[in-house]
C-alpha cells in the first residue's frame, strides 16, 4: 500500500520528467500485412506491466503488446482506482502474435522467467491484489496448455515454495492510460531503476541466471499433449508417447 501510494504521487510528475528521456515509440505493427484473424491474442499479469511488456515485445513473432487492467468489476478504470485495490482488477498485458513465428507455449516459458510464482500477496515491492500473477487463457487449448506448464513448474522443484499463479478465463481488457505503454522505452533511466529496486532483477538473476532470455534456437519448451497431437499420428501419440515407445532427444525446460 505504501509503495501504491507513492506510485501515485509519483506518476504525474514522471510524466513531464520522462519527456525526452527516451525516444517515444508507438505499439509495434505488424511486420507484414496478413488476414485478419491471422494473428492470435495472449493476456498474462505478472505484477507492475512496466517489467512484463518490455520481455514479450522482445519476442520475434510478436506483433503487439499493450499495458493495461483486466479481470476486475469496473468499466474503465483509471490507474488510481486500480492501484487502489478496490476494483479487482490485475495489472496485465494484452500480447498479439503471429503463431506460426512464436508458440503460445513460448510465451508461457517468457512468463514464467520475469516473475515470482509463489508469491500471492504481489511481486516483490509492489503488494496488493492488483499485482498478482494470472495467466488468463483466450480459448480451451491455451487453458489446458497454462495448465501443463504450471504443472510442470511446480513438480520441477524450481522453488520452494507452491506456484500459485492463477489460471485463468480471459475477461475485458481495458489499455492503460498513455503514459503506461512502452514505459521501457519513453522513461528507460527510471524503468531500470524501478526493475531494479523493486528485487524483480535480482530476483530473475538469481533464479535463472543466463536462462533468462533463451533464443529460439537453444530454448526448449516441454510439448504439451495437444501439441503431440498434432504433430503426430493417433496411433504414434497412444503407442510412442503413453508407452514410451519413442525417444525424444530434449533438454528439460526446468532443472
Amino acid at each position: 500500500m505504501k509503495l501504491t501510494l507513492l506510485l501515485m504521487l509519483f506518476v504525474p510528475i514522471a510524466v513531464s520528467m520522462c519527456r525526452g528521456e527516451g525516444e517515444h515509440s508507438k505499439m509495434k505493427e505488424p511486420t507484414e500485412s496478413r488476414a485478419k484473424g491471422s494473428y492470435e491474442k495472449a493476456t498474462f499479469a505478472g505484477g507492475c506491466f512496466w517489467c512484463i511488456e518490455a520481455p514479450f515485445e522482445e519476442i520475434e513473432g510478436v506483433t503487439d503488446v499493450t499495458s493495461g487492467y483486466t479481470g476486475g468489476h469496473k468499466k474503465s478504470p483509471t490507474y488510481e482506482e486500480v492501484s487502489s485495490g478496490r476494483t479487482g482488477h490485475f495489472e496485465a498485458v494484452h500480447v498479439t502474435y503471429d503463431p506460426a513465428e512464436v508458440t503460445y507455449e513460448e510465451l508461457l516459458d517468457v512468463f514464467w522467467r520475469q516473475i515470482d510464482p509463489t508469491d500471492d500477496g504481489g511481486q516483490f515491492a509492489d503488494r496488493g491484489s492488483q499485482y498478482r500473477t494470472a495467466i488468463f487463457y483466450h480459448n480451451d487449448e491455451q487453458r489446458k496448455s497454462a495448465e501443463e506448464s504450471k504443472a510442470t513448474l511446480d513438480r520441477s522443484s524450481k522453488f520452494d515454495g507452491s506456484i500459485v499463479t492463477q489460471v485463468l478465463p480471459a475477461a475485458a481488457f481495458y489499455p492503460a492510460e498513455d503514459f503506461h505503454q512502452d514505459y521501457y522505452k519513453t522513461c528507460p533511466v527510471r524503468y531500470k531503476s524501478y526493475k531494479k529496486g523493486s528485487g524483480r532483477e535480482d530476483y530473475i538473476k538469481e533464479t535463472w541466471g543466463d536462462k533468462v532470455n533463451v533464443s529460439k534456437s537453444n530454448q526448449y519448451v516441454k510439448p504439451s499433449d495437444n501439441e503431440l497431437r498434432k504433430k503426430l499420428t493417433p496411433v504414434q501419440f497412444v503407442i510412442g508417447v503413453r508407452s514410451q515407445h519413442l525417444t525424444f532427444n530434449l533438454i528439460p525446460l526446468f532443472e
